[in-house]
Parts: C-alpha cells; sequence; structure tokens
C-alpha cells in the first residue's frame, strides 16, 4: 500500500473542501480593472480570516513584484506571535487569469496547487484593498499604512460580510511600526 505525505493529504482536502464550499455561494465578483504596476509594493495586512500559515502573524506585510514574465513575486513577511520572533517569510508566485483585467490571479505557493485570489476591492487611490475567494474561507482586508482610521476599516469589514464572508471569523493584525531594532521594511 503507498503511503501518501501528510502535507500533501491536507492539500488534497483543503482543495476538495475550499471546491465543495464555493459551489454553495455565487463567485466573488472581482473589481472591474486592476493597473498591476500601480498595484505592485507593499500592503500591510490590516485584518484577515487566515490561513494556518498566517494564524498569529503580527507585521503582516505581503509585497507584490511585477516580473518580465507578468508573472507576480509575493512575499508574505511577518513574526510569529510577537514582536521579539523572527521575521519570516513566505514566497509564492502569482498568475493573473486571462481576461479578468488583472484581478483574478492564481497564486502558488507549493506546485502544482494555485489558491485563488480575486480582488474584491480596490480603493480607487489604490490606498485599501480586499483579497477574497469564492470559497470564503481566508480574506485579506489590505492598506498601504500599517493602520486605517476605524470608519475605513469599519467600511471595509462590512464589504467583506457583503461578500458573503462571517465576520466573526475575521481577526485584525497586530502592526507596530517601526520594528524594534530596526526590523522594518
Amino acid at each position: 500500500m503507498h503511503r501518501i505525505p501528510f502535507f500533501l493529504r491536507a492539500i488534497g482536502l483543503y482543495v476538495a473542501t475550499a471546491a465543495s464550499s464555493a459551489i454553495a455561494m455565487p463567485p466573488v465578483k472581482p473589481v472591474d480593472q486592476v493597473d498591476l504596476p500601480r498595484f505592485m509594493g507593499s500592503w500591510y495586512v490590516i485584518a484577515t480570516i487566515p490561513s494556518v500559515f498566517e494564524k498569529n502573524a503580527v507585521n503582516a506585510v505581503e509585497t507584490y513584484k511585477l516580473s518580465p514574465d507578468g508573472t507576480i513575486a509575493t512575499d508574505y513577511r511577518y513574526r510569529k506571535r510577537s514582536l521579539d520572533a523572527p521575521v519570516k517569510h513566505i514566497g509564492s508566485t502569482g498568475f493573473v487569469r486571462e481576461g479578468t483585467n488583472n484581478a483574478v490571479w492564481g497564486v502558488r505557493i507549493v506546485w502544482p496547487v494555485k489558491a485563488q485570489y480575486v480582488i474584491a476591492y480596490l480603493s480607487p487611490d489604490y490606498q485599501q484593498t480586499i483579497i477574497a475567494r469564492d470559497a470564503r474561507d481566508y480574506v485579506w482586508i489590505m492598506a498601504r499604512t500599517p493602520t486605517i482610521s476605524q470608519p475605513d476599516y469599519d467600511a471595509l469589514v462590512a464589504r467583506v460580510r457583503d461578500l458573503g464572508y462571517k465576520v466573526a471569523d475575521i481577526q485584525k493584525v497586530q502592526q507596530v511600526w517601526p520594528e524594534p531594532e530596526g526590523g522594518g521594511l
């Protein structure tokens, strides 16, 4: 009998669960158009329904860099549980889905799986965004600044609710800048 490594079984279960969950609700509507060069750069994670990798993250920042081949190099930088913890990085690659005006990507952390990435909201000044998934399992509220006003936060959470998410699952991400001992961006 062949043994399938736990990690591969976990990914398979995740993909199957996400696919079955996505059927229950209509797809998340992406924004009409994303100017990729303008979208690139650093985004502070203000709040999230976190993936297993992001639980208890503090000072989380997602940085995008457009590659010459059209893919997007992504670096998720964070500390686990404490500002004193070492900085960790998760790298991934974004692949813009053709015909979506740059608003829907597949993001690959581990080959061959590409997770869905839908830019569901983007402020006209490219200062705040919501990244969602049809499965409504994960969501990211991000901004170009480490903090946002309470009215802005409340409006973004209301948008997430309107997308069909349970807002009780949203967790704020602690952002304290500059980091101690020069650990900033």
